[in-house]
Formats: structure tokens, sequence, C-alpha cells
């Protein structure tokens, strides 16, 4: 299959997810080996301490494995049956977090996906710290229901094979 990607064309989440665009997530990598991105933590991803919110760390997981395991698996329908999340430190109000999806296990009706949320340190990108670890677990290769059979065209769209 042709590649999508290129540095003039990123995945807007606003194509791919929409509660991850409502929070401000923005993609970086699609693929069946990375699903990738930043968000700016805001106000409306923290809880009343100024905190990133655990459940926003834990929507991040299942979509990023979600949208990996998608391509994965030929677009065909997935479903996440298990997703665990470990918050190690916390990001706060004004922070960068970088989350990356990988899989540990691709076979034919289960996958299993690693989720890594890092805080960026503002002058340094390249420095970070782990703030939150998940792994999640998703059924794949069902059949798309005929409602939801142009789901994937989008993630095609940026999707790189």
């Amino acid at each position: 299959m042709e590649d999508h990607q290129s540095s003039s064309l990123k995945p807007k989440a606003a194509d791919l997810d929409l509660p991850l665009h409502t929070f401000g997530f923005e993609f970086k990598d699609v693929s069946s080996d990375k699903v990738s991105g930043h968000l700016q933590v805001t106000e409306k991803c923290c809880q009343p301490f100024s905190v990133l919110h655990g459940g926003v760390s834990a929507v991040i997981a299942e979509a990023l494995a979600s949208i990996g395991a998608h391509v994965a698996c030929g677009y065909k329908r997935v479903a996440g049956i298990q997703l665990s999340i470990n918050h190690l430190k916390s990001a706060m109000l004004g922070d960068l977090i970088y989350a990356e999806a990988t899989p540990l296990s691709v076979a034919k009706t289960i996958q299993v996906w690693d989720v890594k949320i890092w805080k960026i340190e503002p002058s340094n990108s390249q420095n970070r710290s782990l703030i939150a670890y998940s792994r999640v677990t998703l059924k794949s290769n069902m059949p798309v229901p005929d409602y939801a059979k142009e789901a994937a065209n989008m993630l095609k769209k940026y999707a790189k094979l």
C-alpha cells in the first residue's frame, strides 16, 4: 500500500479521534508499529488540583492502542477488552506530554499494546520523564458493521503502512 504520511500531511486528531481532539491532542505517527503524539496540559484535561486527570491518560492510552491495532489488522474492527494504567508521576497545567503506543503482540484475534506517556522538559525536548505506563488488550479482526464501513477512511489517509 502507498505511504500516505509525509511532512506536509500530519494526522489531525479531529479526523482520527474526536475525544482526543477535544483535549487538544496532536498526532505525530500513525502506523501498525507506532502511534504517537503530544498534548499540552490545559484546564480541559486537568482535575481540580491542576494536575493531568488520570482518566485523560487512560483515554489517550486506549485511543492510541486502538488506532494502531486497527491499522495492524487491515482496518477491521477492534475493541478494547482490557486496560491497565499506572500513574507514576504527575503532569501539571501547562506541561507538554508525549504519548507513544507500540505493539507487544499482534496475533490473529488478540493484540496487546504498550503505551507510555512522558512529560517533556520545555528547555530540552529530549529530556523527558515517564508519567504513565499502560497496557491495552484488544480483540481484533472483527467484521466492520455496515453503518461503520467508512470509519477507516480518515485513518487510511494518514496511516503509514
